[in-house]
Order: C-alpha cells, then sequence, then structure tokens
C-alpha cells in the first residue's frame, strides 16, 4: 500500500498531464464521430440507392478494420504519400472515424425506432424527406439511442489507449504511465493508476449518459 501512494505521489505530474491528453483525445475524437456517424446514418436512410451504396460502404469498411491498421494507413500510409499529417490529426481522425461506423448504426437502429407514420405525416405537412429527417427523426432518434452512445463513448475512451502505444506515441495516460514504469520498474503502482485514470472517465461518462438517458428519455 506504501508504494501505491509513493509512485502516486512521484508520477502524478505525468500520469495527470496523460489522463488530460487523454481526456482532450476522446472529446475531439466523439465530436468527429458523431458528426461522422450522423452523415452516414442520413446516407444509409437516404432515398437514392447510390446514397445509401455510399453510407454502407463505409460503415463496412471502418467496422471491420481494425483500429491499428487504421492508425498506420492514416499516419505512416498518409505521410508517405506525401500529405504532411500530424499524428494527432491521425489518431483523432482514426478514432473519430472508425467509432463514427457503430455510431451510424446505433442511430439508423434508433430511426427505426420512430414510428413511420411521424414521417409520414411530416410529408403530408409539406416537408421533404431531408427537412423530415433533420426536424422530426433524429432528435427523436438521438433520445432514443443515449445508452448505445455511452457504450461507444466507453469503448472509445478504451479504445484510445491504443493510440499511446501505436507508431503515434502519443502522451496520453498509458504512454506516460509506460515511460514511468521503464525508468521506476514499478510495474503493479504505475498500471494500477493509469487504471483508475481510465476507471474515472468511464465511470463519468456513464454517469453522464444515464442522467442524460432520464431527463430525455421519450415516453410511450
Amino acid at each position: 500500500m506504501t508504494e501505491l501512494w509513493e509512485v502516486l505521489r512521484d508520477a502524478f505530474p505525468e500520469l495527470a498531464s496523460g489522463f488530460w491528453v487523454t481526456v482532450r483525445l476522446v472529446a475531439v475524437s466523439f465530436v468527429i464521430a458523431l458528426a461522422a456517424g450522423t452523415l452516414v446514418a442520413g446516407l444509409r436512410l437516404a432515398p437514392l440507392r447510390l446514397l445509401r451504396v455510399i453510407g454502407a460502404t463505409y460503415v463496412e469498411v471502418f467496422r471491420n478494420l481494425p483500429l491499428l491498421v487504421l492508425l498506420f494507413i492514416s499516419f505512416a500510409g498518409l505521410r508517405r504519400a506525401g500529405l504532411p499529417v500530424s499524428a494527432w490529426v491521425a489518431g483523432t481522425g482514426s478514432l473519430g472515424l472508425y467509432t463514427g461506423a457503430y455510431v451510424a448504426e446505433a442511430l439508423r437502429s434508433g430511426v427505426f425506432a420512430v414510428g413511420k407514420g411521424q414521417v409520414e405525416a411530416a410529408l403530408s405537412l409539406g416537408l421533404d424527406y431531408r427537412q423530415a429527417l433533420r426536424r422530426i427523426v433524429m432528435p427523436q432518434a438521438f433520445r432514443t439511442v443515449i445508452p448505445p452512445l455511452a457504450n461507444l463513448t466507453i469503448a472509445m475512451i478504451k479504445n484510445s489507449a491504443i493510440i499511446g502505444v501505436s507508431l503515434l506515441a502519443l502522451p496520453d495516460l498509458l504512454k506516460e504511465a509506460r515511460i514511468y514504469q521503464s525508468q521506476t520498474f514499478q510495474t503493479d503502482a504505475t498500471f494500477f493508476w493509469a487504471a483508475v485514470g481510465y476507471l474515472i472517465l468511464t465511470v463519468s461518462a456513464t454517469i453522464v449518459a444515464r442522467r442524460l438517458e432520464t431527463r430525455y428519455a421519450i415516453r410511450r
């Protein structure tokens, strides 16, 4: 027990810095995932077959490629092709687009939970399909899929650890813990506090999601 507190005292600046990097990494990636997922969900529900094919292709590609492979492609691959992509852009972009495929499927299931009669009523009132989707369907779909989105956020927090140990080597929580462990050989205590950091993030995401679900739950 004494060793744990000593490691926390000595490694706190590094772990706190890595924790903050992980928070920013997940926050930016979540915004990208939400934007990409919403757009792709709209494509998958579009009346034009070409748009549905584009949306389905995105989902199948990003959902079936390992995140680590996407990181190699977005960083090493693009840089070799002549595009000066930074490690931060590659990390947040890869994690966001990867999670965006799952967000799109969650939103699509939420759209199916909305009564078809509401769409027909909106169209009969003079709204086109895009307006009905944006004003009537999507707001209800988001409220329906708060629990799945919370699960995806938790998965994103855990997947962010891959970025720190990949070729990008962003100084996130796990990366800083590995550096400190390699210098002091305090393996158990160091990774214990790294695990506590990730638990703080995932539990916080769970609490926020439950409050949002309680507040915005659709009463049927």
